[in-house]
């Protein structure tokens, strides 16, 4: 993976270190206003089909208080207020960048229990214990430091509350991820350049896929964030991966290896 490591050293938009945040700041406020339109160019469509099953797995229930991290346009924000209408789920969307979230705030009616809020997913402005569910589409590897992001996660959920995250994985078939890893380093930059006139703004994405650790390895790191347990679902053969938590009861995670679900 050196050249990977390259790739991430060279995009101007992603900084392993201190100005992590403010980069992706700048990027996700450039890209705002055509953000779900490339993704479903991107995608083919089909980030709409895992961010529904992402939704299905957190399970919202009656009288339950959701938070959706780095939320963006807030799709997946009224997908969990969607789903859960008729039993009082109520959601709340996060995200640093202002730009995504007038766009959410636009495109979520009135009708719905979804409200948005500006904040650092790394420094959580809600008490402990707040909510029952927590989710992340395609936010967790933008954070500047991933664990801190997890114990935050675990730190206003509920005992016995869930983390649910949708991330790009690596596939297992080595064949799989050789094609999967060409395919973003060489098609990414090009939306890139159509859309922005810059490579560097979808380039981010192979950079950081590249950088951020594989589902796997992000199930053990959320057992030890305190965790009770964790489930890995793959879709597309591990290209895409959604890990579950479950917050322990007691506050204290359950030693073993995490459990994995096709």
């Amino acid at each position: 993976m050196d050249g990977a490591r390259d790739a991430a050293s060279e995009n101007r938009y992603y900084a392993p270190g201190a100005d992590r945040a403010e980069k992706v700041h700048r990027l996700f406020a450039r890209i705002a206003r055509r953000y779900d339109r490339i993704n479903d160019l991107m995608s083919w469509g089909m980030h709409r089909r895992w961010k529904r099953r992402l939704v299905s797995l957190a399970a919202p229930r009656r009288g339950e208080k959701a938070l959706d991290l780095c939320c963006g346009t807030g799709d997946v924000a009224r997908k969990l207020a969607e789903g859960s209408r008729d039993l009082a789920c109520e959601v709340v969307g996060l995200d640093f960048t202002e730009e995504m979230l007038e766009i959410a705030r636009k495109a979520t009616p009135a009708a719905l229990p979804v409200s948005y809020r500006q904040g650092d997913a790394l420094a959580l402005p809600f008490p402990d214990a707040t909510f029952d569910i927590v989710t992340c589409a395609y936010g967790l590897r933008n954070l500047a430091d991933l664990d801190r992001g997890l114990w935050e996660a675990a730190r206003v959920l509920r005992p016995g509350g869930r983390l649910a995250s949708l991330e790009f994985g690596r596939p297992s078939n080595p064949l799989l991820s050789k094609l999967y890893f060409a395919y973003l380093r060489a098609a990414l930059p090009l939306y890139g350049w159509i859309f922005f006139g810059d490579p560097h703004t979808y380039g981010y994405i192979f950079a950081t896929v590249s950088r951020f650790p594989g589902q796997r390895e992000l199930a053990s790191r959320m057992a030890q964030a305190g965790f009770a347990s964790v489930e890995v679902h793959d879709s597309m053969g591990g290209a895409m991966g959604i890990c579950v938590a479950r917050k322990a009861s007691t506050g204290r995670s359950e030693t073993g290896i995490p459990g994995e679900k096709a």
